[in-house]
Formats: C-alpha cells, sequence, structure tokens
C-alpha cells in the first residue's frame, strides 16, 4: 500500500475533458465576436465608356521652364523677363494665353539649373501660381 495517490498503476490520469471544453469555449466566443465585425464591400460609383462612347486619348505636350545658372527664364526656346525681374510678367501672360487655348491639361515641368537659387525658383512658381497652372513638377 505504499506510493497510494490517485490514477493508476501505471500513472494515467486518463483523458481530461475540461480543458478541451474551455478551448472549444473560447474559439466559439471568438467566432462569434469577428462576426460581428465582418466588412461589407460597397458598389463603387464608376462609369466605364462604352463601346460607341470612348474617347480619343489627346496625347499632352509637356510645357518645359528651363531656369538657367544666370537666373534667365527659358520655355519652348524662348526666353522670358530679364534675369532680375521678379515677378516674370511676360511668363505669367504666356503661361496664362497657353492655357486658355490649349487647357490645363498640359503639364508644366520646371527644370532648375543646379546652381539656381531658390528665390528665382519661387519667382517662377509664383508666375505659374498666378496663371493658374494645375499640372506642375519638377524635372
Amino acid at each position: 500500500m505504499a506510493g497510494g495517490g490517485g490514477g493508476g498503476e501505471d500513472g494515467d490520469m486518463g483523458f481530461q475533458i475540461a480543458p478541451m471544453v474551455d478551448v472549444v469555449f473560447v474559439l466559439l466566443l471568438f467566432f462569434m465576436a469577428m462576426a460581428g465585425t465582418q466588412t461589407t464591400e460597397l458598389e463603387l460609383s464608376i462609369n466605364l465608356p462604352s463601346q460607341g462612347t470612348a474617347k480619343k486619348d489627346v496625347p499632352t505636350t509637356p510645357i518645359i521652364i528651363d531656369i538657367n545658372v544666370d537666373d534667365s527664364v527659358v520655355a519652348n526656346g524662348r526666353t522670358f523677363d530679364s534675369p532680375t525681374t521678379k515677378n516674370l510678367v511676360q511668363l505669367q501672360t504666356w503661361l496664362s494665353e497657353t492655357i486658355k487655348m490649349f487647357g490645363g491639361k498640359d503639364p508644366v515641368i520646371i527644370r532648375p539649373a543646379m546652381e539656381t537659387k531658390q528665390e528665382r525658383i519661387i519667382d517662377v512658381l509664383n508666375a505659374a501660381a498666378g496663371a493658374g497652372v494645375t499640372n506642375l513638377t519638377f524635372g
């Protein structure tokens, strides 16, 4: 009668059902909680072109404005204003006329030289903003 304890002769405690019930209960709670957080996909209101209404894509022609080291501003091979002019009225007028003629879809690309002063770049940006340019980038 030595060794009294529970179980059996070889120490097998048998199948424990209580931990299994706990695990199943936790999984059940998890899936019930996640079912309430399910997201529903909404419909996108996109009008796709039909075969008869497809527009021809008109290629855009970028307007390239170069700012040289001597602060001169050149667009399409034409020099605008003098290098000391701050307002760049000629450039602004030319840009606004170009936008009126061809629309504002053509991108305006500003390409300053490496040694260009930031002040001159700001002058060109102000002229572009005054002309109503909305599609602008740096190259």
